[in-house]
């Protein structure tokens, strides 16, 4: 079957058998779609790719387009996708629920949402014991700095430069990437600070982050010492004590940057920030909404990689493998904060998306998918490592367990952003060879890959091999 859609570009990558058949598509023809997606959707929804894919099933690390065309995803649908589309586990949990109760909202018990609870949160570490469900991760993130405003009695919260925390009005605040901003007011009360990007950043060197790959940066370092940890907390501290008062209400960071490209910092510079910030009164909070959930592979929470325990956590994207369901986890003390007065969320910790949460959690374990991630995103990383050192446009190659970003250069000395019509390109042709990756990065100049997490390593070789002859095929239109 896959011979009968053999690529526009040639590659002698051969893509990994698969036994899943897909049903015959019967709705609208491509055409049609376009027109209906040109007059009724909203345009600010965008596509990808010169001729957007139409997409019409998936089977765990899968997609299928409308003439059966089969793709290994390496995105997961913006790395939402955490234990495979259509997990018959996860699949079979919610058709049972569809069938018994769909919703209540909270002003009832129901089964679901208190044994969803006690499982969540027996994953987390004390005190952070108590959850409040939400839909999305902005509204999570929402609901965090709300709760971190009401409980510490202050209002700034920091954030990094290149952070994305949501496009909600009050989250676009702690959304610190120019294309997400729009013209209107957003933002009071909330300050970014210098991102410790030890790869684009002004201080970075040989072996600053927690990864397997690191930087092709140099430095001097000795054991335990990280020169470039050091001036990005001076950094930090300069924004404490010049763009905030004297207390804030909190700091709020993803462990390993998601829509900037991967980004990571030295590994001690979220232990010491936040400790700088618990001095001036204020709370941490972790954005797991692309790192949680066994994708970093040696830990279950990105924020365990770091060793420290923050004050809230956000859950959202894998934590449904696709159904909308988002979470904020934190202690009993700040959860009884937003208890003085009422706030109330319709949708948030149904029947149904609490079922499919504990099935997500189910098969996570059952699976080995944290392991896998450990084992198979390692895997990728070194083989991308070697496409890095072979490639002067590859920059930079990082990440941990299946969070990885791929970041393409004019040249490694120079480290500036590749022209987007030649990364446009390579996308291009990673698409036409059957592999579906994303894009980062302030200037788009990222690869991200971020797949199901049930991806295998033949999986990984097929997508290095297509990754390698796109490159190829780049060097030579160059030439």
């Amino acid at each position: 079957r896959q011979q009968k859609w053999k690529s526009f570009v040639s590659t002698q990558a051969k893509m990994p058998p698969c036994d899943f058949l897909p049903e015959k598509y019967t709705s609208y023809p491509y055409e049609r779609m376009q027109k209906i997606r040109e007059q009724n959707i909203s345009p600010s929804l965008r596509m990808y790719y010169k001729k957007p894919l139409l997409l019409h099933q998936g089977h765990m690390q899968w997609l299928f387009d409308y003439e059966g065309r089969r793709y290994l995803d390496l995105f997961a649908g913006i790395v939402t996708v955490s234990v495979g589309h259509c997990h018959p586990k996860v699949t079979m949990a919610a058709q049972k629920q569809l069938a018994r109760l769909w919703h209540t909202t909270n002003i009832y018990m129901h089964p679901s949402l208190q044994e969803y609870a006690e499982k969540l949160t027996s994953l987390l570490p004390d005190p952070l014991k108590v959850v409040y469900l939400t839909n999305s991760g902005s509204e999570a993130n929402d609901l965090a700095m709300f709760m971190a405003r009401l409980y510490t009695r202050n209002f700034d919260i920091i954030s990094f430069r290149g952070a994305y925390h949501g496009g909600s009005p009050y989250a676009l605040g702690l959304t610190s990437i120019g294309l997400y901003k729009h013209g209107v007011a957003n933002g009071f009360g909330c300050s970014t600070t210098m991102l410790p990007d030890v790869f684009r950043g002004p201080w970075g060197g040989s072996h600053c982050r927690d990864s397997p790959v690191q930087t092709v940066r140099k430095c001097s370092c000795s054991e335990g010492v990280c020169h470039a940890n050091d001036q990005y907390i001076e950094q930090f501290k300069d924004t404490l004590n010049t763009s905030v008062p004297k207390t804030v209400a909190g700091f709020i960071a993803e462990p390993i940057q998601g829509v900037n490209g991967a980004v990571q910092y030295p590994r001690s510079f979220l232990k010491e920030a936040y400790q700088l910030v618990r001095e001036r009164g204020g709370i941490c909070i972790s954005d797991e909404v692309q790192t949680g959930f066994g994708r970093t592979g040696s830990h279950f929470w990105g924020f365990q990689t770091h060793d420290v325990v923050p004050d809230i956590v956000t859950l959202a994207k894998g934590i449904g493998n696709g159904f909308p369901m988002a979470a904020v986890v934190t202690t009993k003390e700040i959860a009884n904060s937003l208890a003085q007065n009422l706030h109330f969320n319709t949708f948030g910790g149904s029947p149904l998306a609490c079922v499919v949460g504990a099935a997500v959690l189910d098969a996570i374990e059952e699976d080995g998918l944290q392991k896998n991630s450990e084992d198979v995103g390692t895997y990728m990383l070194l083989e991308l490592a070697k496409l890095r050192d072979k490639f002067e446009v590859v920059g930079d190659v990082r990440g941990k367990g299946l969070m990885i970003g791929v970041e393409m250069v004019i040249d490694k000395d120079s480290r500036h952003p590749l022209p987007a019509e030649e990364i446009n390109q390579i996308w291009e042709d990673c698409k036409d060879m059957g592999v579906l990756i994303g894009r980062g990065g302030l200037h788009s100049q990222t690869f991200r890959i971020k797949p199901p997490m049930c991806i295998t390593k033949k999986d990984v070789d097929f997508a290095v091999e297509v990754f390698h002859t796109a490159l190829q095929r780049h060097t030579e239109r160059a030439a």
